[in-house]
């Protein structure tokens, strides 16, 4: 039949002819074919013509420059950007190499930690004032510099957080919301130079006998590449984080996100009514940065997002910091999140050629729910010892070492330390010796170090930081917590670990912050001042006019008995 004969045929036609047909392909088909007498027990669906058919394409007609789940260029650009990308492009070129058993990796080793570097610079990025033009990472690598350095004895450079941070907005970046912990890649951040630059500065380092130290963040990320692919449920993606999807007919249960914002905060009534539903586990031990209107509870709820399925979702994330930190979950069956942090502390060792690592907030990843009516078990988790282990194991496993930022009880940095990080920073001391230097009395200076030694905690392990990144926290956290009902001897009394806290914690407000008004209160857990202005607090200057030339040698002889 020719072709315009065909197009005359009626409908009715057609499907008559179409039957007949396959009556006679019935009718005269009687052997066997050849994938039926290859794979007779196979069933259909996995014969090779059917697999090769399984999968149909889904076409969306979208805008090219939309930043959404259903433009591929946009899921593309992000995927290229992303995190748990680089990890595993950096992991398979590790993997099956012979320099990853040369070195023991179980226990951890705080004596060669100190051996290999023990005097260390520290250099907040974001704070260090270079020469014009010069950036940070090329001042960090000046010889003249390691020459001094070599001179004084400091033979390691802990250079803070250098990576991209912040988050992804559309097709734009967004600035850090935390100092840049809120970490969203592995490239450095054109800010602070580049790979060529910190190469070069570990270059320089190891010819004056020195090292590198750089920072990892295990607990959290910020809303970059990574965040947005798992809230459009991209492959693995949503597996990074703990995070779950709210079904669209409990969308009433949750809060509208204000125009201009990609999620919003949880209230304690409507954090309490996801979990009794079974979507959440809740209440935490404690809010940190708890702030009314702000951040009542440590989960928020995303906007809808339409994903590259075509559908839309409304997710709740769990975030211990801020809004912008969603926590890693390290016990998701893709265990992305942990391929995510493993691969990133890789490329600071093997590709950027550090020496060691800090570990970030890293007392804070595992979560579990708890007896009906009590807060979740997040802080002292066994998850967290276990995931220290992992990270710490692998970095030793390369040569390196890791210290750690663990603002918990000193059970937790006894037992964290017993199988992750080889070293601790001092938040044994530090507050003692704030606290002696305020009051002129080292009662409870002695009493931190006796409780640290009868724990388990030896000096060995800490790391004495004059100066971290963070303000200068209280880090009553021993006493204010699981110790609070605990009864110690104190100012000539018997007091409980939590009334101890308070007392200290008064002292060191009206000592460094009312008599001086240069130092000022950082939400419930510190102040905000440098250690040379806590120690003109002390000495009883009022206001910075109040410092003169005359005043300089006491400051710094101060300062140098805080570091002995």
């Amino acid at each position: 039949m020719d072709d315009a004969g065909e197009r005359s045929m009626t409908d009715d036609e057609r499907a008559e002819s179409v039957a007949v047909d396959a009556e006679e392909v019935v009718e005269t088909v009687t052997e066997i074919s050849y994938d039926e007498q290859r794979y007779p027990a196979r069933p259909r669906r996995l014969r090779p013509r059917d697999q090769f058919r399984g999968g149909t394409l889904r076409r969306f007609l979208t805008d090219p420059r939309n930043a959404n789940g259903l433009n591929p260029s946009y899921v593309e650009w992000l995927v290229r950007q992303s995190m748990l990308k680089d990890a595993d492009v950096l992991s398979r070129q590790l993997s099956g190499q012979p320099s990853m058993w040369r070195n023991p990796y179980a226990r951890p080793d705080a004596r060669r930690a100190i051996e290999s570097t023990d005097v260390w610079f520290t250099a907040y990025p974001i704070s260090l004032i270079t020469r014009p033009g010069e950036s940070f990472l090329d001042a960090l690598g000046d010889e003249a510099l390691w020459e001094a350095f070599e001179w004084v004895g400091i033979n390691g450079i802990h250079t803070g957080p250098v990576k991209r941070a912040g988050g992804i907005t559309g097709w734009q970046e967004t600035p850090s919301v935390d100092g840049h912990f809120d970490r969203i890649s592995t490239q450095i951040d054109p800010e602070f130079g580049d790979e060529n630059a910190f190469r070069r500065m570990a270059d320089m380092a190891e010819a004056h006998g020195g090292s590198v130290i750089d920072d990892i963040v295990p607990g959290h990320t910020g809303k970059g590449a990574d965040f947005r692919l798992a809230e459009m449920a991209f492959k693995d993606y949503p597996g990074i984080y703990h995070m779950v999807e709210i079904p669209r007919e409990d969308w009433e249960l949750l809060p509208d996100v204000p125009a201009g914002r990609d999620s919003v905060n949880l209230d304690a009534e409507t954090e309490r009514e996801l979990s009794a539903r079974g979507y959440i586990i809740g209440e935490l031990q404690r809010v940190i940065f708890y702030t009314p209107g702000v951040k009542e509870t440590n989960w928020s709820v995303t906007a809808p997002v339409v994903g590259v399925d075509g559908l839309e979702r409304r997710w709740v994330y769990l975030h211990y910091f801020k809004e912008g930190q969603p926590s890693i979950n390290w016990l998701d069956p893709t265990f992305a999140g942990m391929r995510l942090v493993i691969g990133d502390a890789l490329h600071s060792l093997g590709d950027l050629g550090t020496s060691a690592l800090r570990l970030d907030a890293n007392g804070f990843l595992g979560v579990e729910k708890s007896a009906e009516g009590l807060p979740a078990w997040s802080e002292g988790h066994p998850l967290s010892h276990a995931a220290n282990h992992i990270i710490a194991g692998m970095v030793r496993k390369v040569g390196g070492f890791t210290f750690q930022e663990l603002n918990l009880t000193m059970e937790d940095i006894r037992d964290t330390g017993a199988v992750g990080a080889d070293l601790s920073y001092d938040f044994v001391t530090r507050p003692g010796y704030h606290h002696a230097l305020a009051t002129a009395n080292t009662e409870f200076l002695r009493l931190a170090l006796n409780t640290a030694l009868e724990t388990g905690v030896e000096p060995v392990q800490l790391v004495h930081g004059m100066q971290n990144h963070d303000e200068l926290t209280y880090e009553l956290v021993h006493w204010a917590t699981t110790h609070r009902d605990t009864v110690y001897p104190f100012r000539h009394a018997e007091h409980t670990g939590g009334e101890i806290a308070e007392m200290v914690r008064a002292d060191l407000t009206e000592k460094l912050t009312v008599e001086a008004d240069y130092n000022l209160v950082f939400t419930q857990n510190g102040i905000a001042c440098t250690t040379a202005s806590l120690i003109a607090a002390t000495q009883g200057k009022a206001t910075l006019g109040d410092i003169t030339d005359a005043d300089v040698p006491a400051i710094r002889d101060a300062h140098l008995l805080l570091a002995k």
